[in-house]
């Protein structure tokens, strides 16, 4: 029997740098996953409906304060005492910290699937150590992954390099020269990180943070695709409505959900 998903949204973004946006994300993705311009199957066969359960537990209630972060962790929480996949859509990449953090206290050190145009290594951006900058350091930090894989980065500088090298347990596959085949299976407890500003913007335009050269949709299917093993929750962030065309970054979030909850295994 397959684990049921609890989709979460996050309407946060008050830990964005550039363009505030990404807090409008839940419903623009919620919209796109319930629009019959398409179907309910996953690339894999399995059909949100029947062989796919999604229950959709609406927006935390975010005040934008350090004090979201322990509702954040109270959602996580609660999706995996009834036994469910906890996803999550929407918020800037923050978020990815306190469900990790969780994920952690109770599976034990996770390995995780990171695709990015950035490292989000910072040790803090603009003085903010909650930055969507800085999530993947204070989870290093933390001793919450013992393995951290990042893909289709292109914007790595001199300080989220001697941040990765500090932390030892952090491997990058940037954008140049990618290919699938170069992504590790990694062992589980796994949890995927997908923030859509590592995809190239002219396939997801929805994003603050315009980084040409990114990877392609495709090329990130398929190297989610390679992974097999128990999947621990999974995000996917950083939309930006505001910067969307005709909702295409919107329609690739909710086809990443489909694909992120066929990745389920027996409970």
């Amino acid at each position: 029997m397959r684990r049921q998903v609890q989709l979460i949204g996050i309407p946060s973004d008050s830990n964005s740098s550039f363009l505030r946006g990404a807090a409008r994300a839940p419903a623009q993705i919620r919209a796109a996953l319930a629009s019959t311009h398409g179907n309910s199957a996953a690339e894999n066969g399995l059909e949100i409906g029947s062989e796919l359960h999604i229950q959709d537990m609406g927006d935390l209630a975010i005040t934008e304060t350090p004090q979201d972060d322990a509702v954040i962790s109270a959602a996580i929480l609660a999706a995996v005492k009834a036994g469910a996949l906890p996803i999550s859509i929407g918020g800037d990449h923050w978020v990815t910290c306190p469900i990790v953090q969780s994920l952690a206290k109770l599976h034990g050190p996770l390995s995780i699937l990171h695709i990015d145009a950035h490292p989000d290594l910072y040790d803090h951006l603009d003085h903010n150590r909650r930055s969507h900058a800085s999530p993947f350091a204070r989870i290093l930090e933390s001793g919450s992954a013992r393995r951290l894989v990042q893909i289709g980065v292109r914007t790595v500088n001199r300080h989220q390099r001697e941040q990765a090298q500090r932390f030892q347990v952090v491997e990058q596959i940037p954008a140049r020269r990618f290919s699938p085949a170069l992504v590790p299976v990694l062992q589980g407890p796994l949890y995927i990180s997908i923030d859509l500003d590592g995809i190239d913007p002219s396939e997801a335009p929805g994003v603050a943070h315009h980084e040409p050269g990114g990877l392609t949709v495709r090329e990130v299917l398929d190297a989610l695709d390679r992974q097999t093993a128990w999947v621990a929750g999974a995000d996917v962030v950083e939309l930006n409505p505001d910067r969307d065309v005709d909702g295409v970054t919107a329609v690739l979030a909710a086809k990443l959900v489909r694909e992120l909850a066929a990745m389920t295994g027996a409970a």
